[in-house]
C-alpha cells in the first residue's frame, strides 16, 4: 500500500532535509535541546508532515493551503539555520549544506 504523497519528489526531500538537520541538531549543546533543537527540528519535520497531510486532501485549494504551511516551516527553519549560524553551533559550510537542500 502506498498514499499518493510518497510518490511526490518534494515530500521526498523534505524527508531527507528533516533527517539532515536531526544529526545537524546533535551537535548542538546541550542547553540548546529544550529551544533551538527542538524548534528547528520540529519546523524540519513540518515540512514534510504538511505536504504528506495536503495531499491526502479532497481539493487543490486545501493542498495549496498545506503548501503554505510547509513554506511557512521552511521560513523558520531558515531563520533556526542563521541563528545555529551566529550562534556558532555550525560552521559556515554546514549552513551553506543545508541552505542548498532548500534551494534544490
Amino acid at each position: 500500500m502506498s498514499f499518493k504523497f510518497e510518490k511526490l519528489i518534494i515530500w521526498q526531500k523534505a524527508m531527507d532535509f528533516g533527517e539532515a538537520i536531526n544529526k545537524l541538531t546533535n551537535k548542538f549543546p546541550q542547553k540548546e535541546l529544550f529551544n533551538l533543537s527542538s524548534q528547528i527540528s520540529r519546523a524540519a519535520d513540518s515540512i514534510a508532515l504538511n505536504i504528506s497531510e495536503g495531499s491526502i486532501g479532497q481539493s487543490d485549494p486545501e493542498f495549496k493551503k498545506f503548501m503554505g504551511y510547509s513554506i511557512r516551516s521552511l521560513a523558520e527553519v531558515v531563520t533556526c539555520l542563521y541563528k545555529a549560524r551566529r550562534r556558532e553551533y555550525i560552521a559556515e559550510t554546514e549552513f551553506k549544506e543545508n541552505m542548498n537542500m532548500l534551494l534544490v
